[in-house]
């Protein structure tokens, strides 16, 4: 009987303690997060199209809603036929300069003439004089008019330029008229509805990706020593009443600063005044919530 006694008090103190370090069997805990994004938009304008809701899992680069772009498009039409104007008058040089060009052809032959009939004394000096002062008044005529249509052609291509770069900017603020989703991820808080009128820097969705989370966690001084990027280290989720599931973690950051102790958060030792903020990398298998408690052991 004494012995039987022995082994029930034995068992008892073991179920005891057992029930007491069973709050001080993870190293710390904390809540599940995940990197989030305010999309915001990039445009102003009447929203036409934005049928998403809270919940949705969107892709990355997937036109999600559709902002009213009329006037930029007339915008853009304007300024595409003041191009084709301009254009229009961009001047022919060869064409304008082709009737001196022929006129110092034909002086030129003239000269030929006049030189071989000088060498038989067909003719004066004074006669070649003449055509070689008017030879170099048509080269003159000449060389003004190249300069005088090559500063107008330069004039219409720097002008057609920048009527190339204002037309690339009303098309870039088409392209912003389309709200794409930045990342692959899941739609947490719709901001915005069809046909509410919105701005550039206005607020229209937050998205996260939730198949990555991870689990910031606060670690003591003493723990900090014990822990590096890299390491691997087993993450429980806290369903709570002692419901916990497993699984693999990676720390992916350390905080090299100490901060005092967030007072929603509990580490191993109470009576620490100072800890360290750690992420744990968590791969989702879809029952991880953000705002979820976790518990890791190093």
């Amino acid at each position: 009987m004494k012995k039987l006694y022995i082994i029930l008090l034995a068992i008892s103190s073991s179920f005891i303690i057992g029930c007491g370090n069973d709050e001080g069997k993870f190293d710390a805990s904390g809540v599940f997060e995940a990197t989030e994004i305010i999309v915001s938009s990039e445009a102003a304008g009447r929203i036409l199209q934005f049928e998403v809701k809270e919940g949705d899992v969107l892709k990355a680069g997937q036109v999600v809603g559709i902002i009213d772009s009329t006037q930029l498009y007339l915008k853009k039409q304007q300024l595409l036929a003041s191009r084709k104007a301009v254009q229009s008058r961009r001047p022919e040089i060869n064409t304008q300069i082709a009737v001196t060009e022929q006129q110092i052809q034909t002086a030129k032959t003239e000269r030929t003439r006049i030189e071989n009939l000088l060498k038989s004394n067909a003719a004066t000096q004074k006669q070649l004089d003449d055509v070689n002062a008017q030879i170099n008044l048509f080269e003159k005529q000449l060389a003004a008019q190249r300069s005088t249509l090559t500063s107008a052609s330069t004039g219409v291509t720097e002008e057609s330029s920048s009527m190339e770069i204002q037309i690339a900017q009303i098309e870039d603020q088409l392209h912003k008229s389309r709200i794409v989703n930045p990342i692959n991820g899941t739609l947490l808080t719709k901001y915005a509805e069809v046909n509410e009128v919105t701005a550039p820097g206005k607020a229209l969705y937050k998205i996260a990706d939730v198949n990555n989370i991870y689990l910031r966690v606060y670690l003591s001084s003493d723990q900090f020593n014990k822990v590096k990027i890299g390491q691997n280290v087993k993450v429980y989720s806290d369903y709570g009443k002692n419901d916990y599931k497993q699984y693999e973690g990676t720390i992916t950051w350390i905080s090299n600063k100490a901060e005092f102790t967030p007072k929603t958060i509990q580490t191993k030792d109470e009576r620490a005044n100072l800890v360290y903020a750690v992420k744990v990398a968590v791969k989702n298998d879809g029952l991880l919530k953000i705002g979820m408690y976790g518990e890791v052991k190093l």
